[in-house]
C-alpha cells in the first residue's frame, strides 16, 4: 500500500505517513457506504446518533490540547487559534447532536381544499444518501467537523477526503467517532493515490450529495461532473470588502481588521482583503494599521506567542510575493511587509491604492494582505466592492445605524458584519458563498438539513 508524507508546513519537518487509498479501495468504501443506505434495516436511529455525538465531544475535550497541537502542526495555524478551533469543533459536534434532538417533520395542511378532505399529511426527515465530504487545509479539524458531523448527525454514510496537506486532524476525528461507537462503515477516511481517484470517488453514481470546501476552480469543475441526481454544497473564497466610515471608532476597528485581515496568515476564505476607508480617515487608519501588523509575532505555529504562521506551501509563499510585488511595480504604495520571513513565512502586509486589475485588488490572495482603497462616496464603494464575480461575508464600521443599514442593504454578500471584522464566524450561523464564492448554506444546522430530505406521509380515511 502506499503513502503519503505528512510535513509541517513551518520547517518542511516529516510528522507522519498516512496510507492512500488506491483504486481497489475506493470502490470498496463507496459499496460498504451504499450498502448501508440501502439497507433501511441497518440505518442508525436518532438516539444513537445523539449518544455517538455527544460521546465523541467528551472524548475530544479530553483530547483538547493534543488535537490543537497537532492541527497547528500539520496546518501552521498558531496554537493559540488552533486551541480556539478544537474548541468550537467540539461547540459544533455537540450542535449537531442538539439540532438532530429537537428537529422533526411537520404537518401539512390538508383540509384548505375540497380535494385535501378527509385527508392528513406529515413529513418525516431522511438521510439523503452518502455523503462524499472533500475538505480544505485551513481549518484542519473544524472543517470536517461542518461535514462529517453533519453527515452523521443526518444519518448518512459518509466518505471524506481531507486535504492532502491536513490529513491527520480528520483522520482522529473519525478515530474519535468509531471510539465513540459509530460503527466503522458509517464513515470512513480516505486519501486518494491521484487526482484521478478522487474525481472517481466524487463522480460516481452511488454518491447522494457530495461537500466541497476549497477553491472554486475545482469546486465548479467536480460539479459539473458529478452524477445525474447527485446534490451539492460549494464552499469557496473571495475577496472580502469592508467600509470603513469616517465616524468609525478605531481603537476597535484597527485592532479587529488586524485579526480579520493577519488571522492564519489570512488563508481564511472571509479574510479582510479589501478596506474602503472614508478619505478623511483612510491616512490614519493605514497607518494604525501598519503599527499593529509590524508588531505581529510571527513564527512557529506551535509556540504559544506566534500570532501569525507559516502559508501551508512553499509555493504558496511565492505567489504571494509575486502578487504585492506587482501590486506595487503597478502604483500601490507599500507600507509595511512584502518580504519572506524564513522561507515558509511571509510578513505582514499593507498595501494602498492597488490599482483595481491588480491580482490583490481583483482575485482572493489568500496570504496575509490588507489592501486599503480611499473612498468619498458611499455609492462609489459600494460600486468598487461588489465589482468582483465574488461574494460572501462583508463587514462595516461606523457609528451610524443609517451608515450600517445603507452597507447591509447595498453590498453584495451573504452576511455583513456590524462593527467586526468579515471573517467572523459562530458554527451554528448560514454560511453562504454567492456567485462565484459557492453554492448552498453552510453552518451545522444548514448542512444537516442539506442532507436531509423530508418525506411526506398523505393518509386518506373517511373518518376524517
Amino acid at each position: 500500500m502506499s503513502s503519503m508524507e505528512v510535513v509541517a508546513p513551518y520547517d518542511g519537518s516529516t510528522i507522519d505517513q498516512v496510507p492512500t487509498a488506491g483504486e481497489q479501495e475506493i470502490d470498496a468504501a463507496l459499496t460498504a457506504a451504499y450498502a448501508l443506505f440501502r439497507n433501511r434495516r441497518k440505518w442508525l436511529p436518532v438516539f444513537e446518533r445523539v449518544a455517538i455525538l455527544e460521546r465523541a465531544a467528551e472524548l475530544m475535550t479530553e483530547q483538547h490540547d493534543e488535537l490543537a497541537v497537532q492541527a497547528a502542526r500539520e496546518g501552521g495555524k498558531p496554537l493559540i487559534d488552533s486551541k480556539a478551533e478544537v474548541t468550537r469543533a467540539i461547540d459544533g459536534v455537540r450542535i449537531a447532536a442538539e439540532i438532530i434532538r429537537s428537529e422533526a417533520g411537520e404537518v401539512i395542511p390538508m383540509q384548505t381544499t375540497a380535494a385535501g378532505a378527509q385527508r392528513i399529511a406529515m413529513t418525516q426527515l431522511e438521510p439523503v444518501g452518502v455523503v462524499v465530504a472533500v475538505s480544505a487545509f485551513n481549518h484542519p479539524l473544524n472543517l470536517i467537523v461542518h461535514q462529517v458531523a453533519a453527515a452523521v448527525a443526518a444519518g448518512c454514510p459518509v466518505i471524506v477526503k481531507p486535504a492532502d496537506d491536513t490529513p491527520l486532524s480528520c483522520r482522529s476525528f473519525v478515530e474519535i467517532l468509531h471510539q465513540a461507537g459509530l460503527p466503522a462503515a458509517w464513515c470512513q477516511f480516505v486519501l486518494p493515490e491521484n487526482l484521478s481517484l478522487a474525481e472517481r470517488l466524487v463522480t460516481d453514481l452511488r454518491v447522494g450529495f457530495f461537500s466541497f470546501i476549497g477553491s472554486a476552480r475545482v469546486g465548479w469543475m467536480l460539479r459539473s461532473k458529478l452524477a445525474p441526481g447527485t446534490r451539492c454544497a460549494l464552499e469557496h473564497g473571495g475577496a472580502a470588502p469592508l467600509i470603513l466610515a469616517a465616524d468609525a471608532d478605531l481603537e476597535v476597528a484597527v485592532p479587529a481588521i488586524a485579526k480579520g485581515g493577519f488571522y492564519h496568515a489570512g488563508q481564511v476564505c472571509v479574510s479582510v482583503q479589501r478596506v474602503f476607508a472614508e478619505r478623511p480617515i483612510a491616512d490614519k487608519f493605514a497607518q494604525q494599521l501598519v503599527a499593529q501588523a509590524q508588531e505581529l509575532v510571527v513564527g512557529d505555529p506551535t509556540v504559544e506567542e506566534t500570532e501569525v504562521g507559516p502559508l501551508i506551501r512553499p509555493r504558496e509563499v511565492d505567489r504571494v510575493d509575486e502578487w504585492v510585488r506587482d501590486a506595487a511595480r503597478s502604483g500601490a504604495t507599500q507600507l509595511c511587509g512584502g518580504q519572506r520571513i524564513g522561507h515558509q513565512c511571509y510578513a505582514p502586509t499593507v498595501l494602498v491604492e492597488p490599482p483595481s486589475d491588480a491580482r490583490v485588488s481583483c482575485e482572493e490572495i489568500f496570504g496575509p494582505v490588507v489592501c486599503i482603497y480611499a473612498y468619498d462616496d458611499l455609492d462609489d464603494a459600494f460600486e468598487r466592492a461588489n465589482a468582483l464575480p465574488f461574494a460572501f461575508q462583508a463587514a462595516v464600521f461606523t457609528a451610524n445605524i443609517d451608515t450600517a443599514m445603507a452597507v447591509f442593504r447595498n453590498i453584495d454578500a451573504s452576511a455583513v458584519m456590524v462593527n467586526d471584522h468579515t471573517a467572523f464566524r459562530v458554527d451554528g450561523m448560514p454560511f453562504a458563498g454567492l456567485r462565484q464564492s459557492g453554492l448552498g448554506v453552510g453552518g451545522i444546522p444548514h448542512t444537516i438539513h442539506d442532507m436531509q430530505i423530508r418525506k411526506m406521509l398523505v393518509v386518506k380515511s373517511p373518518a376524517l
